[in-house]
């Protein structure tokens, strides 16, 4: 029986709920932001589930570092999005980022522990 991989489904959960952000923020014309914000916003899980098959621990590390990296981005677009008064926003966004940026550092600070 196989173990749900609770980061491989929020930052797919996550990614989805970006899609449908930026799909708004496109309605709205915001068409730069919500670029930029999809492009980072999907790139966590895609560098999440890389990690996945990652060849190496050295190469897992490496791969959840740049989801990381790419969460810290997005989180950068949402606060725009929040504190923009002609943007619409989407909360649980925020909530949920912040959520996979904690499990993430957790499995960072635990993969670098273990080496």
């Amino acid at each position: 029986m196989n173990k749900e991989n609770i980061v491989v489904t929020k930052s797919v959960e996550f990614a989805l709920g970006i899609i449908s952000y930026c799909e708004l923020l496109e309605s709205h014309k915001k068409f730069i932001v919500a670029n930029q914000l999809l492009k980072s916003g999907t790139s966590v899980g895609a560098n999440i589930h890389e990690a996945q098959n990652a060849e190496s621990r050295a190469d897992f590390i490496h791969k959840v570092k740049i989801a990381a990296k790419e969460i810290e981005e997005t989180k950068y677009w949402l606060l725009l999005c929040e504190r923009a008064s002609s943007y619409p926003f989407d909360e649980s966004l925020k909530t949920k980022i912040n959520e996979l940026g904690l499990i993430v550092y957790k499995i960072l600070s635990t993969s670098k522990t273990n080496m």
